[in-house]
């Protein structure tokens, strides 16, 4: 739905995106994810026809976004980080506005439809200066679905929002996927986290990664973790998970000895593609210790963020 190749984009002698390829499939909910002044924001105006590229192109369900512009932006919802909104107007009215801007055809039908999906509905008829910020995003956000395009551009959707607020658009946002294609840009990582299915990476204007982040985590570490939590003294319970086929390590959490609450914790590190669970749960049964937990262990997204970001070695190993 959504091809970048080789984008690049020139501020005189500043070079704000160079060589960024990516692709978004239909219905995918993509996480753009980049430090402050990364080029996020330059690309994802590129791509919804505001900046003109200095290199390379990009296509937009199917249309070149600099020789078709037009065509490519009918296919676009837009929310830009700064809403554009009129706060004298009420929610309805301002819609039906952009929807005869945008010449939506049925437009009561067409607003009545964003209305809800953006969850505004009920608020209709309240004038836009007087919603909460929260509620504002979705008014913007109704104004990207008028006329259900096939492909949203989301830049910075919950700037300044609370807590509470945040999870509603979050949501809101992941129920749209399928439906629609999905570019959440932002540099929030909870919530691409919280939203996407896979994410590119972006640092001094370059992909530095394009991947699931399970996938990046093992890419990343070269390995397969699992967190394993046992009953028994540490070194013994050591002792039976290193004895494992496939471990390549096994580190223990705290101090050595046996803990005051009688659990040891660990982290396994095996072979990638290795999927040794079963195996280390027998060798804990079988040793006579109680198994307490056993699950996946993966590095957070701010852990790969930063790996990815601030050295340039692992992300020479990782981009795509």
């Amino acid at each position: 739905m959504i091809r970048v190749e080789h984008l690049t984009k020139n501020y005189g002698p500043r070079v704000a995106v160079a060589d960024v390829t990516f692709d978004v499939d239909k219905g995918e909910v993509l996480g753009f994810l980049g430090p402050n002044g990364a080029g996020k924001t330059t690309t994802m105006r590129i791509l919804t026809g505001y900046l003109p590229p200095s290199g390379g192109r990009a296509e937009v369900a199917g249309f070149d976004v600099a020789t078709q512009s037009l065509q490519a932006r009918a296919n676009i919802g837009y929310l830009p980080e700064t809403v554009p909104l009129y706060p004298d107007m009420s929610v309805r009215s301002y819609l039906d506005f952009m929807g005869k801007i945008k010449g939506a055809r049925d437009r009561r039908r067409q607003v009545d439809r964003a209305m809800e999906k953006a969850r505004i509905a009920h608020r209709a008829g309240d004038q836009i200066g007087k919603l909460s910020k929260g509620l504002r995003q979705r008014v913007g956000l109704a104004q990207a679905l008028l006329g259900d395009p096939p492909v949203l551009i989301l830049d910075e959707p919950t700037s300044g929002l609370d807590p509470r607020q945040i999870i509603e658009t979050r949501n809101l946002i992941k129920s749209l996927g399928g439906e629609h294609t999905v570019v959440l840009s932002t540099h929030i990582l909870p919530e691409v986290a919280a939203t996407c299915s896979r994410i590119v990476i972006i640092s001094n204007g370059r992909v530095v990664a394009e991947d699931t982040p399970e996938n990046l985590d093992r890419r990343l570490k070269g390995a397969e973790s699992i967190a394993v939590t046992v009953r028994g003294p540490r070194e013994q319970v050591k002792r039976a998970l290193t004895g494992v086929p496939r471990v390549l390590s096994v580190e223990a959490e705290g101090s050595d000895g046996r803990p005051a609450n009688g659990l040891a914790s660990f982290t396994v590190q095996s072979e990638v593609g290795a999927d040794i669970r079963e195996a280390l749960a027998k060798a804990v049964v079988n040793g006579g210790f109680g198994l307490m937990e056993l699950r996946p262990a993966h590095l957070s997204l701010e852990e790969i963020f930063l790996q990815l970001t601030t050295t340039d070695a692992p992300a020479a190993e990782v981009a795509a």
